[in-house]
């Protein structure tokens, strides 16, 4: 049967003292339906040597006769990549755990045509006791507790296999028995056959068993290779400066190291260990996978196998420590470029990239877009899209043409396509260069940044892009964004994703939780300082407090506007002759105009009006702040986000607000400013309330100033009546005397 996936190297990533009973069965129905062998499935149990018994796993074979619903191959890669398989393909190279995207990543430090075998010696003086008790002092604390196996039994094969054998001794105790044990260490460990050897597990547990649930301090690593020389495993271990506590021959065709991974928990240890074989085997050693397991037993110092002692060959070998030797490896293998002497270039200056944004950002280079999650960023994105495709002009700044790649991480597809089109209406441009803008939707296939970058460039090499933009990055983030290393690692990838296709990267990025209106525009986004240092332009949005009296200027601007472009339909002549500026900025004069000269729209005028302010309404204010790398400091933007556009304020009517929570002001200002607030508040509520009885009062008949008073009485509110004809006055109203004292709404003029 043709395999499309070697299953056998597949299941190296799944340990199945990890598996139920159910799951360990499942696996040998899919080795037997894909056409493997019983002894596939057997050699693969036997790494689970606590619920490994020989021949069961061929009794089973036989039982497996299929089903209409068969279990497949699939099974076991869908279980290898939930434990960290990643299938590669042709162009694609597997990452490890903890690869960086950038450099060479090759980690080769020994040339294995040139490596000289190292020979190991046994010890002069034979002493088990000091052999056993110097690997305990080396691992553990004197009160952690210690596994280890000297009982053993044989299978078909004639092969020697430890049992679960002892844990409930700590090393303090055993070391000291053995140093009274008078030499003797078979009555502290128990005696073992020296056919087989002993076994001691090299990370401490927690005295309740030996698995690797029971492994309480994920400290060391086995490696060991037995497909090769004793004398060149020892060189090339000793020339990868592996962090090796204690060094061990087994007795048998290989030395087993144990090195130090200091790992903070079990997810940690696999990464770890699957970094560090990656490096041994590429440097030459090839090594047995089934060691991966924190609770793997090694071979015991001290004790004879087979007419060979295990002995311990040194410790504390190598770098001091994991972090010491990961840094030695990453630095050793850099593929960074030489200093360079200033007298070289300083007259033949290389040339600057292109502005794509100019004022802004250079073509290659990274931009940042902060703000709140109600500012209009993917709005704003989509606009910078179609500016580039365009050649027009982003908010105040000209942009280069080219192509442009939009990465949607978060709208499903159509909302994203329709948003394109919304946007391209509103901005008012025809769409002549659509065919220059390139949408990859992946929400819900998004995958974290350091794998979507490799995938990203692929797709992108060839298609000349000038700007990628990713929106929204917290979709692909991946380690805490709190972290300054982590988001360093994270912010790598754009910088890769840049040189690689020398386009500019952009994305965005929100604000952290506050209010923002105090802080300095680099401290507004949300987690480490990373964000803020790392792109070559931080754009930032912050909200403004529009007031009450600002809004009602806009109203007012708007319903002008409205009425202009009435006028431009209906009555253009009278526009011209009869409308001075003065009056085209005037919502009451224009109106009036309109009564006058074209009467036929007045009808209708309200649906017209209330549409207007309630747009206006929906309005909201921002401001564009930056911090640049290549280009001056520019003045901030201010502008207004009415969906699904920003709008430049071109006037000036935002020019002294004041962004929300702004800390800025003094605090008798601030005090002025909300008594003033206050005061407008309370004088709109009364005129409210006004209203409310005018309308209200003789069940919407026009009433009379006695009709007012009286209602204000049932409300519990005693108001006399010169204090109602102060209020018609004040609030815009006035008594028609020829009709009973009816108070009607005033139009201006006295009656």
């Amino acid at each position: 049967m043709e395999r499309k996936l070697d299953l056998i190297a597949l299941l190296d990533h799944v340990d199945p003292s990890f598996l139920s009973y159910q799951e360990w069965v499942n696996v040998g129905m899919a080795l037997k339906y894909e056409g493997y062998t019983a002894s596939d499935w057997d050699d693969w149990s036997k790494r689970d040597s606590g619920r490994y018994r020989p021949g069961e796993c061929f009794k089973k074979w036989t039982s497996f006769e299929g089903s209409g619903n068969p279990v497949t191959g699939a099974t076991i890669t869908q279980m290898a990549k939930e434990n960290g398989w990643v299938p590669r393909s042709a162009d694609d190279r597997e990452l490890s755990w903890d690869d960086e995207i950038s450099g060479n990543d090759n980690y080769v430090v020994v040339d294995k045509n040139w490596i000289e075998g190292k020979e190991i010696h046994e010890p002069n003086h034979w002493s088990p006791v000091q052999q056993l008790t110097t690997y305990l002092s080396t691992l553990f604390e004197a009160s952690e507790n210690v596994g280890y196996v000297t009982d053993t039994w044989q299978n078909d094969e004639g092969k020697y296999l430890p049992t679960k054998g002892a844990w409930d001794r700590t090393a303090g105790e055993l070391i000291q028995l053995l140093n009274g044990c008078g030499g003797d260490i078979g009555s502290v460990v128990g005696d073992y056959d020296p056919a087989a050897g002993a076994w001691i597990r090299f990370n401490p547990l927690d005295g309740q068993g030996v698995k690797n649930e029971n492994v309480s301090e994920f400290r060391y690593a086995l490696v060991e290779s037995d497909t090769m020389d004793i004398e060149k495993q020892n060189a090339i271990m000793r020339e990868l400066e592996l962090p090796i506590a204690v060094m061990v021959y087994s007795g048998g065709k290989s030395l087993h190291a144990i090195v130090r991974v200091e790992a903070a928990n079990y997810d940690e240890y696999r990464k770890r260990v699957d970094y560090l074989y990656n490096v041994c085997k590429k440097n030459g050693l090839n090594i047995d996978n089934q060691n991966r397991n924190p609770s793997r037993l090694s071979r015991m110092p001290g004790v004879e196998r087979n007419g060979k002692k295990q002995f311990i060959v040194d410790t504390n070998i190598g770098k001091g420590s994991w972090v010491e030797w990961h840094e030695w490896i990453e630095g050793v293998n850099d593929d960074l470029p030489d200093p360079e002497s200033l007298t070289d270039f300083w007259d033949n200056m290389p040339v600057l990239a292109p502005p794509l944004i100019e004022g802004l950002l250079r073509q290659g280079h990274k931009l940042l877009l902060a703000g709140p999650s109600k500012a209009g960023k993917s709005f704003s994105l989509i606009e910078l899209s179609i500016a580039i495709a365009e050649g027009a002009k982003w908010l105040t700044w000209q942009c280069a043409q080219g192509k442009v790649l939009y990465v949607n991480l978060e709208l499903d597809r159509p909302s994203c396509l329709h948003r394109f089109k919304d946007v391209y209406q509103a901005l008012g441009l025809p769409p002549r260069n659509i065919g220059m803008i390139d949408i990859w939707n992946l929400r819900g296939k998004s995958v974290p940044m350091d794998k979507l970058a490799p995938k990203l460039i692929r797709r992108a090499a060839k298609n000349n892009y000038i700007a990628v933009i990713i929106d929204p990055i917290y979709k692909v983030l991946t380690g805490d964004e709190n972290s300054a290393d982590q988001m360093a690692h994270f912010t790598n990838q754009f910088d890769k994703i840049a040189t690689e296709l020398g386009a500019s990267v952009i994305y965005c990025h929100h604000h952290s939780k506050g209010s923002q209106g105090g802080k300095k525009s680099m401290d507004r986004a949300s987690g480490s300082g990373v964000f803020a240092r790392d792109p070559d332009a931080l754009i930032d949005l912050v909200e403004l407090e529009v007031t009450e009296a600002l809004r009602n200027q806009e109203e007012n601007k708007a319903i002008c506007i409205m009425y202009k472009r009435l006028f431009q339909q209906h009555n253009p002549n009278y526009l011209r002759e009869q409308v001075s500026q003065d009056d085209e900025l005037s919502a009451k004069a224009m109106e009036d105009h309109a009564k006058r000269a074209i009467p036929q729209v007045m009808e209708n005028i309200m649906p017209m009006i209330d549409q207007v302010i309630k747009s206006v309404r929906g309005r909201s204010a921002w401001r564009v702040e930056g911090t640049l790398r290549e280009y001056a400091k520019f003045e901030p933007v201010n502008m207004w986000f009415q969906y699904p556009v920003h709008r430049v304020d071109e006037v000036g009517s935002l020019k002294d607000i004041d962004p929300e929570g702004d800390n800025s002001k003094p605090p008798w200002q601030k005090a002025s400013n909300k008594r003033k607030d206050k005061a407008k508040s309370e004088r709109r509520s009364k005129a409210d309330e006004f209203e409310d009885a005018v309308n209200n009062c003789n069940y919407g008949e026009p009433p009379t100033v006695k009709d007012i008073v009286e209602w204000y009485s049932t409300t519990g509110k005693e108001v006399a009546e010169r204090t109602v004809r102060d209020w018609v006055k004040k609030f815009g109203y006035t008594i028609d005397r020829n009709n009973g004292s009816v108070i009607v709404k005033s139009d201006g003029e006295d009656q």
